[in-house]
């Protein structure tokens, strides 16, 4: 077996979270499928979780699971074979200045200040927009996953961090934060053609994107990265978005 190969997984214990508001329609619950958070093997499990449609949020491997509702579809970058849109080659060409740094996964005193502002501009009144240090790193870091910052920066002032985590074969686009004053550059998406390029420079086969929403304003620039790979519960297809 080689060394990039996932080992079998053994007596795998999941759980329901309660139902909690739905994060992207307020009109709607929703509850979770839920890796055992204690469970030693976390880190030997994720690259697996990944490819079954899981995502993780500090050290909480999840999936949604609502009772009423499948919107949320895992997706992911076929790294070999994508090819930026005009829109994504603007968005490089805009932004060609912007230097890229990956760095280990640790909080600044740079990196909290511009995730709070982040914050107070995208998610205003939202539970989120009083985290401190404490939060960021429950949120971003956790204990057991290998993970890195990838910094972009502008004569050196930083714009934005890509909080990305390494599996065998793949990345994982955890979380983007920018300055909320540089909207119009678009650096969310100037992030992800970064963690590309890393992806396809170290050899990795895909970039995991996390959810994607049909019809949602927020989560549109997802499938503007093609080919898309979309998880329909039980394996991997190419999306037609």
């Amino acid at each position: 077996m080689g060394e990039n190969a996932v080992q079998p997984i053994d007596e795998l214990r999941l759980f329901h979270t309660g139902e909690h508001p739905c994060g992207y329609w307020s009109d709607r619950v929703a509850r979770d499928l839920v890796l055992d958070p204690r469970d030693p093997r976390l880190a030997q499990m994720y690259p697996q979780a990944l490819a079954w449609g899981f995502r993780r949020s500090g050290d909480i491997v999840y999936r949604p699971h609502c009772r009423q509702c499948r919107a949320c579809v895992a997706v992911r970058i076929p790294v070999a074979d994508f090819t930026p849109d005009r829109s994504q080659r603007r968005c490089a060409a805009r932004n060609a200045r912007v230097e890229t740094r990956i760095v280990a996964a640790l909080r600044t005193e740079e990196h909290l200040a511009l995730y709070r502002r982040y914050l107070a501009a995208r998610h205003p009144q939202g539970g989120m927009d009083d985290h401190g240090a404490v939060e960021f790193d429950q949120f971003l870091v956790g204990s057991w996953s290998h993970g890195r910052f990838v910094e972009l920066r502008e004569d050196g002032e930083l714009l934005a961090v890509a909080v990305t985590d390494l599996v065998p074969g793949a990345l994982s686009a955890v979380y983007t934060f920018y300055d909320p004053a540089l909207e119009a550059r678009s650096l969310g998406t100037l992030a992800i053609l970064r963690q590309l390029e890393w992806a396809r420079r170290d050899g990795f086969a895909h970039l995991y994107l996390g959810y994607w929403i049909d019809g949602h304003r927020k989560m549109d620039y997802k499938r503007r990265f093609r080919p898309l790979e979309m998880f329909d519960g039980r394996q991997w297809t190419r999306a037609i978005v």
